[in-house]
């Protein structure tokens, strides 16, 4: 436990927890609207913001929030009334944000190929305390956002056409999920990296599913792997001497592979379980709707 006497390993390690609660908490929204890789796209166009914040001597941080935000509003109108040319359009957003960053880094003063290696993949040692701050503001919309509006965001991430014929702003909500999902990338940047944060918002998530089908209970699972592999990814970072960003990834998907070898035989005894205790005569499955029965699992 000796790194808890260094400030960096203290700030990064908060980071990280927050990191931890936050991604899965956007993910499981994205996940539901098969949107998984939405997070990779937003990382794309933070890191103009990045960059943006290096030439103009601010916080790198909020400055990539701002453009992630902006970013995440253009791909939501894109979705809306892109139509067929909207892959394209989102394609050229992605790659122009990420190289724009790129050139905007090295123009700045003081701008280098280190800078922009600990804002792709992460970097312990530069988490500073401003950095901090603006994490622990961010996250707490995060939370704020994901949690205070569960049951709304979660009617609409399932099936939009019944949220809009029960009243839900459907458009304003889809806006809100984007935008979260943008905060969430650059509460995590500093951490994992913004070319590696989708993994983080989606892996748990699935990991999650492995185990449980409601949606409750996948989405506490789903912050409970966040959380431990991130500390666990941190600390091995610190001793191991190996980016946190990978090493956070690289135990996500191992807590993947392990949950479904265990998810597997349970799921096929719970299965011969329910065919042992069924009446003979009786339907295999109840006929509920997909979104009401999904619905009915949110336990909130």
């Amino acid at each position: 436990m000796d790194f808890l006497n260094y400030a960096f390993m203290q700030r990064a390690l908060l980071a990280a927890v927050l990191v931890g609660i936050t991604a899965p908490a956007v993910g499981i929204y994205l996940v539901q609207r098969r949107q998984a890789l939405m997070g990779d796209g937003i990382g794309h166009v933070a890191m103009t913001g990045v960059g943006l914040g290096f030439l103009l001597s601010t916080s790198p941080v909020w400055m990539a929030t701002a453009v992630s935000v902006l970013g995440a509003i253009v791909m939501e109108l894109i979705r809306w009334y892109g139509r067929t040319r909207g892959d394209i359009a989102l394609a050229m957003l992605f790659y122009g944000g990420m190289a724009g960053g790129v050139m905007l880094i090295n123009l700045a003063p003081g701008g280098s190929n280190a800078n922009l290696m600990s804002y792709l993949f992460g970097s312990l040692s530069t988490v500073s305390e401003s950095d901090v701050t603006a994490i622990c503001l961010l996250a707490a919309f995060v939370l704020l956002v994901t949690l205070g509006l569960r049951r709304q965001l979660f009617a609409v991430s399932q099936d939009e056409e019944f949220a809009r014929v029960t009243g839900l702003p459907v458009r304003a909500l889809n806006l809100l999920t984007a935008i979260t999902a943008a905060v969430t990338v650059t509460v995590a940047m500093r951490v994992v990296g913004l070319l590696l944060v989708s993994a983080l918002m989606v892996v748990p998530v699935a990991a999650a599913q492995q185990l449980s089908r409601s949606f409750a209970a996948t989405f506490a699972i789903a912050v409970a792997i966040g959380v431990t592999v991130t500390i666990g990814g941190t600390i091995t970072s610190y001793y191991q001497y190996v980016p946190p960003g990978a090493t956070i990834v690289l135990l996500t998907i191992a807590a993947f592979v392990l949950l479904s070898v265990v998810a597997t035989p349970l799921a096929r005894r719970r299965a011969r379980a329910a065919a042992a205790r069924r009446p003979a005569g009786d339907p295999a499955e109840c006929a509920i709707p997909a979104t009401r029965g999904a619905a009915d699992e949110v336990g909130v």
